[in-house]
């Protein structure tokens, strides 16, 4: 009887030992006009993801603007509160864990991390909608038994002018949500988050640079990683919290590692065995590490069919030789 407790007891540590190490395989599942069905879940499930990040999305006008904009009827369905759960509910039916991830979007595409308010009015202003938009979401989060809940996205002027309402931002959250919560912060933001220690996660959006060359080979990735991955390392031992990679990602295109975070769409040629070797790096040099948590491919859309392909030299590794990286990884892993 004795052994046979033993062996029980040994058996449930090796369990939740399991649980602990399990790694974020996640996808960033983009919002769209229309809500999902089966067919738009199954790719992901093929995928061999355990996460999608679900985004819904808040708006200003300007980067000096204060109003955020939210859950209105001018919104795509997946950018609003119901199209978020709708998403939700049919990723949990397939076994797909969440991070639930609203995200603000300034008109033009600029650049959120430059949001700057002009006035102590406009500061508070900024503050209260924000703080609307984000505890809607975080009680969506709850509602849904969200996994993981990310408070904001590459808002590094927000946090850095404004600190003490961060803080206070995070207990209110933390009065709605039960779950693990993280920041997803700009690759060269991070150092500087000053909330890390009321977080779960130290959540980097993982556009680090790591070589200038047209076509980098495999191991002048490797050697781009090794400054920033002591740095994280070390960062993550300090701060005593994991890594997670809220986005990682590489367009498919010539030079796709000297600045990964590039959005426009110009006519660089397509190089979609960068895109591939990219990923296949990052996953190599991390997933491995016991202080990173894993992390959400960027991006994933909901019409695979029509999305990425060998013409296409955008971030989707949809249809894609990137595509069949992230499958074997994310299966082996």
């Amino acid at each position: 009887m004795k052994n046979l407790w033993l062996l029980l007891l040994w058996l449930l540590q090796l369990s939740c030992s399991s649980q602990i190490q399990e790694k974020i395989n996640g996808v960033s599942f983009v919002g769209s006009r229309e809500k999902v069905d089966q067919t738009h879940i199954d790719p992901v499930v093929a995928v061999n993801a355990n996460y999608a990040a679900v985004m819904p999305f808040g708006f200003v006008r300007s980067l000096g603007s204060p109003n955020v904009v939210f859950d209105t009827d001018r919104q795509w369905y997946g950018e609003t509160r119901a199209g978020a759960k709708q998403y939700i509910d049919l990723l949990r039916k397939n076994g797909i864990k969440i991070m639930l991830k609203p995200q603000i979007w300034v008109w033009r595409g600029e650049f959120t991390g430059d949001m700057m308010m002009q006035s102590e009015t406009d500061w508070k202003t900024l503050e209260e909608t924000y703080r609307k938009f984000i505890v809607t979401f975080a009680k969506l989060a709850e509602e849904t038994k969200a996994e993981v809940f990310c408070i904001g996205t590459e808002l590094e002027e927000f946090v850095k002018y404004r600190p003490d309402y961060w803080k206070q931002l995070i207990a209110q959250v933390r009065e709605v949500y039960k779950g693990k919560l993280t920041y997803a912060a700009n690759w060269d933001e991070y150092p500087r988050t000053p909330f890390w220690e009321q977080l779960d996660f130290i959540g980097i959006d993982a556009y680090f640079p790591l070589s200038e060359s047209e076509n980098p080979t495999p191991e002048e990735l490797q050697i781009g990683w090794e400054k920033w991955k002591v740095s994280m390392m070390t960062f993550s031992e300090e701060k005593e919290r994991p890594i997670l990679f809220t986005e990682f990602g590489y367009r498919s295109m010539d030079y796709t590692a000297h600045k990964p975070w590039l959005v426009d769409y110009n006519k660089v040629q397509v190089n979609l065995g960068a895109q591939a070797d990219a990923l296949r790096v990052i996953f190599e040099e991390f997933w491995s590490e016991d202080w990173f948590a894993g992390g959400f491919v960027w991006k994933w859309f909901i019409h695979h069919d029509r999305s990425g392909g060998a013409n296409d030299n955008r971030f989707t590794p949809q249809n894609k030789p990137a595509e069949e990286v992230i499958r074997s990884f994310y299966q082996n892993l």
